[in-house]
């Protein structure tokens, strides 16, 4: 590990050189590359820093202590202590920043919600999931656009897809895939008795045009009038827009804007994305060892948490906690569920590498 910290000190103080360098700041795209590492380095090193200032001072205590002082014997066992504590935490703090990242980490994200069992209650549950993840977003002051919906009559989504854009959003929001379940009283229900529904979600990373490349050949367009409750505009022309990717099968609607170029905008936009995950299944298929260490697959088939309204409960099956605080979280408040889960995470993948 410190052979490795010793390459990226002396690596950052090449790029904090090159960043002071005109003809790196007159390159505007070698200036961000530059930017970007120097960003990523920097935490690490200083963190490499603290932990070398800590292994001085247990040095330095440890010479007192042996050089029959007494008058100094007590204050070096003291700094002693609290430098071999802030040592052990600077170790496994700098672990941690040594773990490999996810490159999508620092992408928008475009998330999928699907009602699953249980028809108009599993529609509304999609939309009580879509209010909590636009609520948590607004609390990052994060933007999310709806990209694609299907609601229904009575307030539900039957899918809606939108985007979430902001620093760090992909890196928060990817443990969010799989098949949520909720447990309680639908307003539909006359008798008073609990339903169990789900919905599904799904956490995609947006994708650049340069990141999938996309044979304009593969693509079968269908325009079509919209249906649902887009209102009369919408209706009466022919502005959705059907994409089929003919390679996977991937099919694509969009019908929430009035233009037509609008809804294969976002259509496209969305099928980047569909077709990346497709990819990156592929590669992870390649590297299973690597998709076992890490908390959540992706996968929406996995059934990952239970929203219990009777109790206010809410539990990640993943890493088994559980919170009684069912209202915070579904009006955003999902730092504490997602923080559990990075450090799960990371736990997880510093155990694959021992």
């Amino acid at each position: 590990m410190f052979d490795k910290l010793e390459a990226l000190e002396e690596r950052l103080e090449f790029v904090t050189q090159k960043l002071s360098d005109p003809e790196t700041i007159a390159d505007q795209e070698e200036f961000r590359k530059y930017c970007k590492e120097n960003s990523d380095l920097t935490p690490i090193i200083d963190k490499y820093h603290e932990y070398k200032s800590f292994k001085s001072t247990i040095t330095e205590c440890k010479e007192i202590l042996s050089g029959g002082d007494k008058e100094l014997e007590e204050l070096a066992r003291s700094e002693l202590d609290e430098a071999q504590q802030g040592l052990e935490k600077c170790s496994d703090e700098l672990k941690i920043l040594l773990l490999p990242k996810d490159p999508n980490d620092e992408k928008n994200v475009i998330i999928e919600i699907r009602g699953g069992t249980g028809g108009e209650e599993a529609a509304l549950f999609a939309a009580d999931l879509f209010r909590m993840y636009t609520m948590y977003a607004e609390s990052k002051q994060w933007k999310t656009e709806i990209l694609s919906s299907n609601p229904t009559d009575i307030g539900g989504y039957k899918e809606v897809t939108f985007s979430v854009t902001g620093q760090g959003a992909y890196s928060r929001l990817k443990f969010e895939s799989g098949v949520h379940r909720v447990q309680r009283v639908p307003t539909t229900e006359s008798q008073g008795r609990i339903q169990t529904s789900a919905a599904t979600v799904a956490v995609l990373p947006e994708v650049e045009e340069v990141e999938v490349d996309i044979n304009p050949n593969d693509l079968r367009i269908d325009v079509f009038r919209a249906g649902g409750p887009g209102g009369q505009c919408v209706n009466t022309t022919d502005s959705a827009v059907r994409i089929t990717h003919l390679p996977t099968g991937i099919v694509v609607s969009c019908q929430d804007e009035k233009s037509q170029f609008k809804n294969k905008d976002k259509a496209m936009k969305i099928l980047r994305s569909r077709i990346y995950e497709v990819m990156e299944a592929e590669r992870h298929s390649q590297i299973a060892d690597e998709r076992k260490s890490q908390i959540g697959s992706g996968d929406r088939s996995e059934r990952i948490r239970t929203y219990n309204f009777p109790q206010s409960r809410v539990t990640d099956h993943r890493i088994n906690l559980t919170l009684y605080k069912l209202e915070q979280i579904l009006d955003g408040s999902l730092d504490e569920l997602i923080d559990a889960l990075v450090t799960a995470d990371q736990t997880a993948k510093m155990a694959g590498n021992n």
